[in-house]
């Protein structure tokens, strides 16, 4: 076996390098934590309605936007894969959620995104209308970020 140059030797290693690894990732991974019970009882019992999915909603919004100004201001690597794992894990949260409720609800009526009715605003039927509206909200928050890139007004505040 040839000797492979690694850019880092564990020599080379110190403690601090090591705690900072640890604190990124505790960073990362530990905004999803308290998610893992949830996910569990909701699918174990599969009744959702200890979980409000009004929490996905402001977790997907304030993470969409806090990826979308990464473009403007470039911050630390590990709360952007934060973001971006949090999103992950309110898209699988909603999925199930969306799930349990169909197999729990009598209802025949299908609420939908496209329909634009404002009192079902996030009380859609089908998984597919939040990722209809995550799709909308990212296009034109990042079309609006893009425009905007240049103003400092917008990217520093």
């Amino acid at each position: 076996m040839d000797n492979v140059d690694l850019p880092l030797t564990l020599s080379e290693v110190t403690i601090v390098d090591l705690v900072s690894w640890i604190a990124s990732g505790a960073m990362i991974f530990g905004g999803i934590v308290p998610y893992i019970p949830q996910y569990r009882q909701i699918k174990k019992t599969e009744n959702a309605e200890g979980f409000s999915t009004y929490v996905c909603l402001a977790l997907l919004v304030a993470n969409t936007l806090r990826i979308l100004f990464w473009f403007g201001v470039h911050f630390e690597l590990p709360l952007l894969a934060q973001s971006i794992i949090m999103n992950f894990t309110m898209m699988v949260m909603l999925h199930l959620c969306t799930r349990v409720t169909q197999l729990n609800e009598m209802s025949t009526k299908r609420r939908a995104f496209l329909d634009f009715d404002h009192r079902y605003f996030w009380k859609w039927t089908k998984f597919r209308d939040y990722i209809q509206f995550m799709c909308v909200f990212t296009l034109i928050g990042g079309y609006i970020t893009y425009m905007c890139l240049d103003y400092p007004v917008y990217v520093e505040t």
